[in-house]
């Protein structure tokens, strides 16, 4: 029957990331998400041989804006957020060989000029990090004026990428 759960969803555990956090699992029966990705940046990470990954979702891209909040809460800056993802990542025991990344968000929502430009810069620092890491990006899907949500199936690496155009999905796996 089209559209009827499978016993591996119904069982599924789900874990919400919120803005400026992240979240690793090696649970096969766990799916994290974030949502709303407007200007923040998603970097979605998994290894498809230990079946382990996870989502940052970060805010901002340099610390140096506040400091002490970058202590309390690293994951919501690209700078402090992305080292301590991959850290998180290797406890894991996920091989950075094997990583394969998806990056998502870094949209422009305010109509009009944006003096700011917090999409663009977030996703410049980001790729700047996956190039400079030799991090294998499959995919990256930034810019743009629409916010993205994505769920990571951690049992098969895939990634359902959702937006007010429609839903899609990226493999990962």
């Amino acid at each position: 029957m089209s559209g009827a759960p499978t016993i591996a969803t119904l069982f599924a555990q789900r874990v919400v990331i919120g803005v400026g956090d992240m979240a690793v699992s090696n649970s096969h029966n766990t799916i994290l998400s974030t949502y709303a990705l407007g200007s923040c940046i998603g970097v979605i990470a998994y290894d498809p041989c230990s079946k382990c990954g996870g989502i940052l979702h970060l805010m901002l891209p340099e610390s140096a804006v506040s400091p002490q909040k970058a202590l309390t809460q690293p994951a919501m800056f690209a700078d402090t957020g992305l080292p301590l993802f991959f850290k998180a990542l290797l406890g894991l025991r996920a091989e950075r060989a094997n990583l394969r990344l998806f990056v998502t968000g870094g949209a422009s929502l305010i109509a009009g000029h944006d003096p700011f430009k917090i999409g663009e810069r977030n996703t410049r620092t980001t790729l700047a990090f996956v190039t400079e890491n030799q991090l294998n990006l499959i995919h990256a899907e930034t810019g743009g004026s629409t916010s993205r949500t994505v769920h990571l199936e951690l049992g098969t690496g895939t990634v359902n990428l959702i937006t007010p155009n429609g839903k899609r999905q990226v493999a990962l796996g």
